[in-house]
């Protein structure tokens, strides 16, 4: 079913002189402005569209891309205040309305926030939310150890960093699992770790798996090669000066070093590692 606040391959179905029309199934025949026609199209010719309402209520589409849809989490920069909200930049001509009732805190123009894109029930307007903890967790976490997953990180904690899982439930890396700078509203990718039996997940960045350890070991035999055949770095170098050379953890570090020297590809000394 076609849905407002969505994006869509539609077909253009006929040309006028402000634009054209993309038919939108059960919405009908909807408009795309000619500021936003493609400079080169055809009827019969599928574009790709972003449905929303205008300001007379009147479905339209766009060929702009918005930063998030319906049912996704952003990272969103104010745009402006007025007397009955907040209006974010979410990509598209059109500003994205934070109502004040759906402001975790006051919020300051030129800031940005993490928000969910949702429609009002009472108008079916696509409208933003700060208070993302009432979207989340409401489903079963079907998920399995290893999994890839969809993060965006939403804050911190004592134990480390939060992360939303791929828009639907909260989950937590582990700050001496992170090896990496993470701001606030960063969307990534990572694994599930850990399901606990609480309910709630744990996650890792890297996965450790023979792919990303023989990736990773690849990676170091080319520093070596472009370096004479010798890197400063051994298992008692500190954590941030590997990441900062080789943007692994140290741990993914020791396995690649340790299979490189079974292998005889390197030797392993004092003062760092050598190709042989």
């Amino acid at each position: 079913m076609i849905q407002i606040g969505k994006s869509y391959s539609l077909e253009i179905v006929k040309e006028v002189s402000f634009g054209i029309y993309v038919n939108a199934h059960e919405l009908g025949q909807v408009l795309v402005p000619k500021k936003f026609v493609p400079k080169q199209y055809e009827v019969g010719q599928a574009i790709d569209v972003f449905l929303y309402l205008d300001s007379d209520d009147k479905v339209i589409a766009t060929t702009q891309k918005p930063f998030a849809q319906i049912g996704e989490f952003a990272y969103l920069k104010v745009a402006g205040i007025s007397e009955y909200g907040a209006f974010l930049d979410w990509g598209l001509d059109k500003d994205l309305f934070l109502p004040f009732g759906e402001q975790h805190k006051t919020i300051e123009d030129g800031r940005s926030y993490l928000v969910y894109v949702h429609a009002n029930r009472a108008d079916e307007r696509i409208v933003a939310s700060s208070k993302v903890d009432k979207f989340l967790d409401k489903t079963p976490a079907d998920y399995e150890v290893g999994q890839q997953v969809n993060l965006i990180i939403g804050g911190t904690t004592d134990l480390g960093y939060k992360a939303i899982i791929n828009n639907q439930h909260w989950g937590v890396i582990y700050e001496n699992e992170v090896f990496q700078q993470l701001r606030f509203g960063q969307k990534l990718t990572g694994f599930i770790k850990t399901l606990r039996s609480d309910g709630k997940i744990d996650l890792v960045l890297q996965q450790g798996s023979k792919q990303e350890l023989d990736k990773q070991a690849t990676l170091i035999m080319n520093k070596l090669a472009k370096a004479d055949g010798f890197l400063p770095l051994h298992d008692k170098t500190d954590a941030d000066i590997i990441y900062a050379q080789l943007g692994m953890s140290k741990k993914a570090f020791k396995k690649s070093i340790g299979g490189l020297f079974k292998g005889g590809q390197i030797k392993i000394d004092k003062d760092g590692i050598r190709l042989v």
